[in-house]
């Protein structure tokens, strides 16, 4: 058996204590294989979420363990997380998270400032991270102008950026109308086959579930079904 790429080990999350507490999570295991494409579904309060925040690394476990390439993140603290999520990491989520007034330039070179790229290669490598999602020409244009298509991209380019071993994909489509929605599908799907990225996708909406090779179902905190959904 392969070394996955992410693997998670009877993990249990919790919020709150005594009458108040929830539990988001209560006993999840799961091995996410290298080049994969999952989709993890399921409805509000199910515990979707905030698996994937957990695989992310953007939050920590009340118990059980979250292995990166076989390295337990319990072991890895502080400023060397952080480093481990920059380098290993890239994310599309719903809301864009762009800085509205920085240039797409300058938003798509942040993963390269966090890793401590000189600024020449961080510039030389955003460009061409635009230029494959055919942006290049909107590089000195202030985020905010763009569309909503065009920010989604932009996105896409800051997550790939620092070429990561996996993108985390969160309603990745859930403010674009359907034809752009579609055209953002097809352009994270074709970079995972051509740069063979492992793609997770949290998602509400089943054709874009439909197009990952392993689709999770989460229920009451807990996994309650695996299927394979593509040839």
């Amino acid at each position: 058996m392969s070394e996955a790429v992410l693997e998670v080990r009877d993990l249990h999350k919790s919020y709150g204590n005594g009458a108040d507490r929830f539990d988001a999570l209560r006993g999840v295991s799961l091995r996410v294989k290298p080049q994969e494409s999952l989709a993890i579904v399921g409805k509000s309060g199910s515990g979707k979420s905030t698996l994937m925040h957990l695989l992310a690394l953007l939050d920590r476990p009340t118990s059980g363990d979250v292995l990166v390439s076989g390295r337990n993140a319990r072991d890895v603290r502080g400023g060397e997380l952080n480093r481990m999520r920059n380098a290993e990491f890239g994310f599309v989520f719903q809301q864009f998270f762009l800085n509205a007034h920085a240039s797409v330039l300058d938003n798509v070179m942040l993963p390269l400032v966090i890793a401590g790229v000189s600024r020449p290669k961080r510039k030389q490598r955003a460009l061409e991270a635009l230029d494959r999602l055919g942006l290049a020409d909107k590089a000195r244009n202030r985020a905010n102008d763009l569309s909503g298509g065009q920010k989604q991209r932009v996105v896409i380019a800051r997550a790939l950026v620092n070429e990561p071993r996996v993108i985390f994909a969160d309603e990745p489509t859930g403010n674009l109308d359907s034809t752009t929605g579609a055209e953002v599908e097809g352009m994270l799907f074709d970079l995972h086959r051509e740069q063979r990225i492992t793609l997770v996708v949290v998602t509400h909406d089943d054709d874009l579930a439909a197009r990952c090779e392993r689709r999770i179902t989460m229920r009451d905190g807990l996994i309650s079904d695996v299927s394979e959904v593509a040839a």
